[in-house]
């Protein structure tokens, strides 16, 4: 909760290393369990920050049918993977491996993958892709808005995803070296682990020269700022625009907005110390609440913009700031974006004269992007210069250190 999110992301590299090892490439493993290091959150913790993962040896199985084991060779911490370690995540199941933004290359796939193979560099994507072809062989009624283009959720892997298990036995891939016990999947992905397997409508082929310890990135919070306002919210030239929370979902938001030419980007947060990330990120203007001591955020917004925003974000989780969101944005047309993930069961509200007036209320997830169609669409306007990636990155450590950077 709070706007305490992440600043930027933190890379966890050499997960298929032990240090000062060699990176190599297993040829001979196919169709054979592997052993390798995991980061297992055995149970939640609330102080999530204090020795709550232990790293240690796991059984990865080998891929089943229209699976794919991918060596991930560098993954992020994202917020949302200590939301679920807190215990606030509705659908955490424990002892599981958490992780969900990383990248790789594909060690081997199971019978019926024809969209990878061996040696491709992948990223793992949370939100899963079904292609027409997988529709039609599986004539799958969940699909029926994301044929038509209403949307970029399918339906045919989150059951599953959202109960960490695997779609072809309802059963897991890792177990404990040292137990034998079984280690529930995170978001389809479980990227904490120096192998894992996944769905193949949750890998994304990218490029081969991309470097895969910059887009590891992609794979949720970069992707989701940028799309929610490219793909939501839809922002035009000249529009105005306020962050809630200046995380890296947050700056990615920022940067978004900048890309679409809004004219006046306002970031807001209780950490001052942000705000010079956020102007390199695009932002113009920054608030601070607690410089407004008995005046609500919204009521600054809109007095200093003189009727509201064109356009707000709510990139922290917090269902307060959610309402601050909507309400601070301009009678008649003002639109609101819902990105931050809320705690269990908690609910928002406003009166319905905020809505009746013509603001709009929306949300997102994985900023509307198609995650196996798009993502290697991402990775090529990286490489092109078009958006930033490396501006993000403040650490680069092992698996090992996990814990000291959660």
């Amino acid at each position: 909760g709070g706007l305490r999110a992440m600043m930027m992301r933190r890379t966890l590299g050499g997960l298929c290393r032990r240090p000062g090892a060699a990176l190599r490439y297993f040829s001979t493993t196919e169709g054979k369990p592997i052993t390798c290091l995991a980061a297992i959150a055995w149970e939640p913790k609330v102080n999530y920050w204090e020795d709550a993962l232990s790293v240690e040896e796991v059984i990865v199985d080998p891929p089943k049918t229209g699976e794919v084991r991918v060596k991930v060779t560098h993954t992020a911490l994202c917020h949302t993977d200590a939301f679920t370690l807190s215990g606030e995540d509705a659908e955490g199941k424990f002892p599981c491996i958490l992780g969900h933004e990383a990248a790789g290359v594909v060690e081997s796939v199971g019978e019926g993958v024809t969209s990878v193979q061996p040696g491709d560099r992948v990223i793992p994507c949370y939100q899963a892709e079904c292609f027409p072809e997988d529709q039609a062989q599986d004539h799958c009624p969940r699909c029926r808005g994301y044929r038509i283009g209403k949307t970029n959720l399918c339906g045919k892997i989150r059951p599953y995803s959202g109960s960490g298990v695997m779609r072809a036995d309802s059963d897991v891939r890792f177990r404990s070296a040292k137990t034998g016990e079984k280690l529930w999947h995170y978001m389809g992905t479980s990227t904490f682990s120096q192998y894992t397997v996944l769905h193949q409508e949750s890998v994304a082929k990218i490029r081969p020269d991309a470097p895969l310890e910059k887009v590891n990135l992609l794979g949720c919070g970069l992707a989701t700022g940028w799309g929610a306002v490219s793909n939501t919210a839809k922002v035009e030239p000249g529009a105005s625009c306020a962050v809630f929370g200046l995380g890296a979902v947050g700056l990615s938001t920022i940067e978004g907005c900048q890309l679409a030419g809004a004219g006046r980007i306002i970031a807001v947060d209780i950490d001052g110390g942000k705000f010079e990330a956020a102007q390199q990120f695009g932002a113009t203007d920054f608030v601070n609440p607690a410089d407004y001591p008995g005046k609500s955020i919204q009521e600054v917004i809109v007095e200093m913009t003189g009727g509201g925003v064109d356009y707000s974000f709510e990139c922290v989780g917090n269902v307060d700031l959610m309402r601050a969101a909507l309400e601070c944005c301009h009678i008649g047309w003002g639109t609101s974006v819902i990105i931050g993930v809320a705690g269990a069961g908690k609910e928002i509200s406003t009166r319905p004269f905020q809505l009746v007036t013509g603001r709009t209320w929306k949300g997102t997830a994985f900023g509307g992007f198609k995650s196996r169609t798009e993502v290697p669409g991402l990775v090529d306007k990286y490489m092109q210069g078009d958006v930033k990636i490396d501006e993000y990155i403040t650490h680069n450590r092992n698996l090992s250190d996990i814990d000291e950077y959660i």
